[in-house]
């Protein structure tokens, strides 16, 4: 994870632009939108020290997406709160990255910025981001499952799962034995 460049925006344009990568969203992103995106990302980091960092492979420093840490804006019953979300090109799906990369937001979450909790959240039918959260040691409470207050009722994605992780359970999760 790393602060955003230049020349990441034509790269994080064709993932925002795949069909694949967005299926979990309402409508893939115009280069407009992805550019805005990504701005917004860097100056959130820029701002306060954390946000959504660029990804890239640390073999080979190729751009992959996105991981880190947001707060939203929408209205929900769980909010105020900081998400961790992720988005990855199709081409990097599969691989770790995701979990890896994630696994350096939260310990940016609990170490450095000493939350007492993050969330994260997705549509009900995207298992691949479910199964992250899970690997996390992310948990869900179904009853706190909630319809996206963005979308329209009816829309194929409006019923979100929403996971927590707790810093104590974290800290559990790293040391087993409580040292």
């Amino acid at each position: 994870m790393r602060p955003w460049r230049p020349s990441d925006l034509e790269p994080f344009a064709a993932l925002n632009a795949d069909p694949r990568v967005m299926e979990h969203f309402p409508a893939p992103l115009s280069r407009e939108e992805s550019d805005a995106f990504a701005a917004a990302s860097a100056e959130a980091i820029t701002r306060r020290g954390w946000g959504r960092w660029a990804l890239e492979v640390a073999e080979t420093g190729e751009f992959i997406g996105f991981t880190g840490l947001h707060r939203p804006t929408f209205e929900a019953p769980f909010l105020p709160a900081v998400e961790i979300a992720w988005r990855l090109s199709r081409p990097s799906w599969g691989k770790g990255y995701a979990t890896e990369a994630a696994t350096a937001a939260l310990d940016a979450a609990f170490d450095r910025l000493g939350l007492e909790e993050v969330v994260s959240f997705t549509a009900a039918v995207n298992l691949r981001s479910r199964a992250v959260m899970e690997r996390l040691g992310m948990t869900r409470d179904p009853a706190e499952d909630f319809d996206h207050p963005a979308l329209p009722p009816g829309h194929r994605l409006r019923r979100h799962v929403l996971f927590r992780l707790p810093a104590a359970r974290r800290r559990e999760r790293r040391d087993p034995a409580g040292r």
